[in-house]
């Protein structure tokens, strides 16, 4: 078996007691099926059932015993009718021995691998554990549980248990399954095995990992405490987002009797010159740009290397700090995972004295990052200690990555404090929304968990996977309705709603709900009515639509539609000068406005100018032209005495363009603020 295959075996109660849990076992086995034929289209699946009045397995032939033991399939190569088969699961109606089944499901390995190492060979059992095993011939049942998990070490075997129990299961003696959890815990202590326990559709959905993924190192070198301590780890990624199969692009040209044919789409892409569109320029005479205000940079391959910062590969401690200093929202991207190299004491014991050190002191490490030899980025992160609680797994860190001061995301919001009394909640409102809050509580207490991260499936991912099955077999079939399961997952359970009606109803009364209409204006209305510089200032998507007018040849900005003039000459691309004489022009304009600024059209329309003039000075990062401008505006009406001017501007808000608004501003907020109030008192 090559080493990126497995070979499984699941091994699937279906006694009187798992009835009730039958159809959600179809429905997991099926979907880990599915995965396989997207992601492990060569890996080999074997199904063992146990619990049925037959028996039909090689080792009953060979040895006698493991009686009510069906080897339902064969180890072979996963395909679209084990999927099929699994819809028709035997329900069998003899208490089932899962350890003899075990040990049929070890037999298949060893009889189909042999000797071999390669490749991962695992065990899925799926029970209640509710039926007593049968008594050991030699020695007790903990003796047999030990030689059977030394066998498992012996040939790379690993085992996943999955104990259903609640609603699930069926009510069984507490002695035999206390002893049943025992000899499963066993397996854990002893092999390279994992138990755990479901209480629900939704866990046992996500509790069989569909997509085993091999851990793979991002790095293997030396944390260094200084230049005369480091210490030997090797990082592993914890957890990262599983992101949506490949969607490849199909052909139906090839004829459907060319049995070797590929239906791939080749993409090949043709640069023209726009001097000459049948010209196809070659990769020689093609470099990149970046624009950089109204003009584009070209920056060669040979430049931008040069300028790649180029640290060496290293792990490096910058100090400590007290982990209250860290927010959880700082944490970015995904989560690594620091352990000691494996098989190096020294690491081992230095890794668990500086993380136990932390733990007792309540700090975390600051670490500068190079995972990779000519990797172009840097990342600044908070190393956690995590303690384990097993003597046999090594104390470790976690890795999350901090943001940079450029990656940081500030949102100003207004203390409630600050609203008036009337908007405050009262004491009945208030206990009002802390009874939903309880209501809705996903681990109530003398219950599991409700959407544990590690048993809750993506349901995006699960729905998909589903309907690409179905559409494999019914080209034509419609999207299926959303799965119980799944909805569980999506919505709220609708037992817990109408059981806790009384609550929803409580809250529901202490608030009343308004509508808020939303008025739809024009693109022109909002152009006028957006205080410039202040809060409710268009986005920069907005403003960017404003000037993104189709391109007109408008050279100069006219009397009769100025702003729309000079939008179009903003938007010309050809060459950086039409910006300047943009600006240009729509100065000139607005000082020939102003100095009949008493005539009514004029009126509205400078300020029209006005506006679109430091939009267009925002939008192309030139707001010293605009700054100076406005100051040269101020100059000018107060000798003029044109008091009317500024008091037009106030209520618009229109005043200088602040750092906040275009980096290369040298106005703070505070001085853009104060500075029509100040030139308003200079002209009184």
């Amino acid at each position: 078996m090559a080493r990126n295959k497995e070979g499984l075996v699941l091994l699937l109660d279906v006694g009187p007691t798992m009835h009730n849990a039958l159809p959600e076992i179809k429905k997991v086995c099926s979907m880990l099926i599915q995965k396989k034929l997207i992601y492990g289209k060569f890996d080999e699946v074997g199904v063992v059932v146990f619990g049925t009045q037959e028996t039909d397995n090689e080792l009953t032939k060979e040895v006698g015993g493991y009686e009510h033991v069906v080897v339902l399939r064969n180890i072979k190569v996963v395909d679209g009718d084990l999927v099929d088969a699994f819809q028709e699961l035997p329900r069998g109606n003899f208490d089932g021995d899962y350890l003899d089944a075990i040990v049929v499901g070890m037999d298949m390995l060893i009889k189909k691998y042999q000797a071999t190492n390669k490749g991962k060979k695992r065990l899925c059992l799926i029970t209640n554990a509710l039926c007593p095993i049968k008594d050991s011939c030699e020695g007790t049942k903990e003796d047999q549980v030990g030689t059977i998990a030394a066998q498992m070490s012996a040939h790379g075997m690993k085992m996943e248990s999955v104990i259903v129990r609640g609603r699930l299961s069926g009510e069984g003696d507490q002695r035999i399954m206390d002893e049943n959890d025992r000899l499963l815990n066993i397996f854990s202590e002893k092999t390279s095995a994992k138990a755990v326990y479901v209480e629900s559709p939704t866990a046992l959905l996500g509790a069989i990992k569909t997509r085993n993924i091999s851990p793979v190192t991002i790095f293997r070198g030396d944390l260094e405490l200084g230049s005369n301590m480091k210490i030997k780890v090797w990082v592993y990624k914890k957890t990262s987002e599983e992101k949506f199969p490949t969607l490849k692009k199909y052909s139906d040209k090839a004829p459907s009797t060319d049995r070797f044919a590929t239906h791939e789409v080749k993409v090949d892409y043709e640069y023209k010159s726009v001097e000459d569109p049948n010209k196809v320029v070659p990769p020689e005479q093609r470099i990149k740009g970046y624009r950089y205000g109204p003009q584009v940079v070209p920056i060669s391959s040979a430049e931008w290397d040069a300028v790649k910062f180029k640290p060496e590969k290293s792990v490096k401690l910058l100090g400590f700090t007290d982990a209250s200093n860290i927010m959880r929202h700082y944490y970015m991207k995904d989560v690594n995972i620091f352990i000691p190299e494996p098989g190096n004491a020294r690491a081992a014991l230095a890794v668990s004295a500086l993380a136990r050190a932390m733990k007792e002191m309540n700090k975390v490490a600051i670490l500068r990052c190079v995972w990779r030899q000519g990797q172009g980025s840097v990342v600044v992160g908070v190393l956690t200690p995590n303690i384990s609680e097993k003597d046999s797994t090594p104390d470790s860190f976690y890795f999350n990555i901090l943001p940079f001061a450029e990656d940081v995301r500030e949102f100003q919001f207004p203390s409630f404090s600050s609203f008036p009394a009337s908007w405050q909640p009262n004491e009945q409102q208030q206990e009002a929304a802390d009874n939903l809050v309880k209501m809705l509580d996903l681990a109530p207490s003398a219950k599991q968990e409700a959407l544990l991260p590690d048993f809750t499936p993506n349901p995006i991912l699960e729905r998909f996977y589903r309907h690409l099955e179905l559409k494999s077999k019914h080209p034509d079939a419609a999207v299926p309705p959303l799965d119980e399961t799944l909805k569980t997952i999506t919505e709220a359970d609708p037992d817990l709603l109408s059981e806790k009606k009384n609550v929803i109803d409580a809250f529901s009364k202490s608030f009343e709900l308004k509508e808020n209409p939303r008025l739809k204006k024009s693109s022109k209305l909002l152009l006028r009515e957006k205080p410039s510089g202040s809060d409710e200032e268009l986005s920069y998507k907005d403003a960017t639509n404003v000037l993104a007018v189709k391109p007109v040849k408008v050279e100069k900005i006219g009397d009769s539609s100025p702003v729309q003039d000079f939008e179009a000459m903003m938007s010309h691309r050809d060459s950086p000068d039409w910006v300047s004489k943009a600006i240009q022009d729509m100065k000139n304009k607005i000082n020939s406005l102003i100095e009949n600024f008493y005539d009514g059209d004029n009126h509205g329309k400078a300020l029209e100018c006005l506006l679109a003039l430091r939009k267009g000075c925002i939008l192309e990062q030139e707001p010293k032209q605009f700054n100076d401008f406005l100051r040269h505006l101020f100059n000018v009406s107060q000798e003029k005495k044109l008091r009317n001017f500024y008091e037009s501007l106030i209520p618009r808000g229109l005043t200088l363009i602040s750092k906040s608004e275009a980096i290369d501003s040298e106005v703070t907020d505070d001085e853009a603020r104060n500075f029509l109030v100040k030139k308003e008192l200079k002209i009184e």
